[in-house]
């Protein structure tokens, strides 16, 4: 079995990495760009398996540099898996969801996933292309710990009114796309997550205590609805813990970082070094 991921960029060069390196292979720019679609697709070695990790372009009607991938007919793997969203749940008041839990998506970047999964089942069901959907939540690790906005003292939501957490390690993340690519297991939907649901605030005052930093102020909720950008505050606003049990019982995937504390001291021990070297 070949590779081919499709958008090698921070979650997918980690991909790149875990894979046999005589079998694995980068799609997107310059060789064929996903927002214009007029390039050639390059030879693909068969049979192959596909990892997509491009997010929609905001703004439009689905997922439109999906769609001009799948409409080419040279593109047809065995396998393919897609990086969606856990934010396809929407707001649930703090309630557990699981696959079986219907998606209410409540911002325009989750409507724009689901959309774009619905369009691959089609395309897969047509095709016979198996089809894997990994529903990732929040994603951290080295340059994703928030500490320019600790160091700048940007408030978090009071611990007594966060919510539930939702996350991920970036290398974990990595492991679980080589296993959806590589296993035999069933095809379907997994959600994608640490197990770890202390809240966003819980895990950006544990940032800063272990990075040795001040810890950030805390504002009620109300204030931050009047204060925060609204790009950060949609996503604030939303409140579930997703179950993961089924990726752990069908795929096998065990997160090395089931506990958020041991993630964030390996990430900031990885940019020491990276600063040292």
């Amino acid at each position: 079995m070949h590779y081919v991921v499709i958008g090698a960029g921070y979650t997918g060069r980690r991909v790149m990495d875990r894979l046999p390196r005589d079998r694995c292979q980068a799609l997107g720019r310059p060789d064929f760009d996903l927002d214009t679609g007029d390039a050639e697709l390059p030879p693909l070695s068969r049979p192959y398996c596909a990892l997509y990790t491009v997010p929609p372009a905001p703004g439009s009607d689905g997922d439109s540099r999906l769609r001009r991938l799948l409409a080419r007919s040279e593109f047809l793997p065995q396998r393919f898996v897609y990086l969606s969203t856990t934010g396809v749940y929407g707001d649930r008041q703090g309630r557990r969801v699981d696959e079986l839990s219907e998606p209410a998506p409540s911002s325009a970047r989750a409507t724009r996933r689901l959309r774009a999964e619905h369009s691959l089942q089609g395309w897969a069901d047509k095709t016979g292309v198996k089809l894997l959907i990994l529903r990732v939540p929040g994603i951290y690790g080295p340059g994703r710990l928030g500490l320019d906005r600790i160091g700048h003292g940007v408030p978090v939501i009071a611990e007594a009114e966060a919510s539930p957490g939702n996350r991920i390690h970036v290398d974990d993340l990595a492991d679980c796309c080589v296993l959806a690519m590589t296993t035999t297991a069933a095809t379907g939907i997994y959600n994608v997550g640490d197990g770890d649901h202390r809240s966003g605030t819980w895990f950006t005052k544990t940032v800063a205590t272990l990075a040795g930093l001040p810890a950030p102020p805390e504002v009620s909720r109300a204030e931050a609805e009047a204060s925060f950008d609204p790009m950060r505050m949609s996503f604030l606003a939303e409140s579930r813990i997703v179950d993961t049990t089924q990726v752990r019982e069908t795929l096998g995937f065990t997160p090395r970082y089931g506990n958020a504390e041991d993630g964030i001291r390996a990430t900031l021990k990885s940019e020491k070094n990276a600063s040292a070297s």
